[in-house]
């Protein structure tokens, strides 16, 4: 029972983390879908699926943080990249604010005497 709970847990925080993660990884560089998903896998050990970033990159498209374009190959098939609209900046910029005043708070609830 109690391996349920915390692997129910475990796949909240991803999923709530996850749009930050990538908007972060989007923030530095354009980059292409695959390459997202290594630069996330390789940066925090988590996994994330083709049908996971995917339909995320179309909620923030949705959203107007996020924009694409295709961009054509040498050789092979033309990827997608994405990169962060203004708004997403703006956006992401409130995000670490936020994550750092929650980050903080979690350090002092799990180290302090209560």
């Amino acid at each position: 029972m109690k391996d349920e709970f915390l692997d129910k847990w475990k796949s909240q925080v991803k999923k709530g983390t996850l749009s930050f993660l990538v908007l972060n990884a989007i923030s530095r560089k354009e980059l292409y879908g695959y390459e997202l998903i290594e630069i996330i896998k390789k940066s925090t050990a988590i996994e994330i699926a083709e049908g996971t970033l995917y339909p995320l990159m179309n909620r923030l498209k949705k959203e107007g943080l996020a924009t694409s374009k295709w961009v054509e190959q040498e050789s092979g098939i033309p990827r997608k990249y994405y990169t962060l609209t203004s708004e997403g900046k703006i956006t992401l910029k409130q995000m670490r604010n936020y994550w750092n005043e929650l980050q903080e708070s979690i350090t002092k609830i799990t180290n302090d005497d209560i």
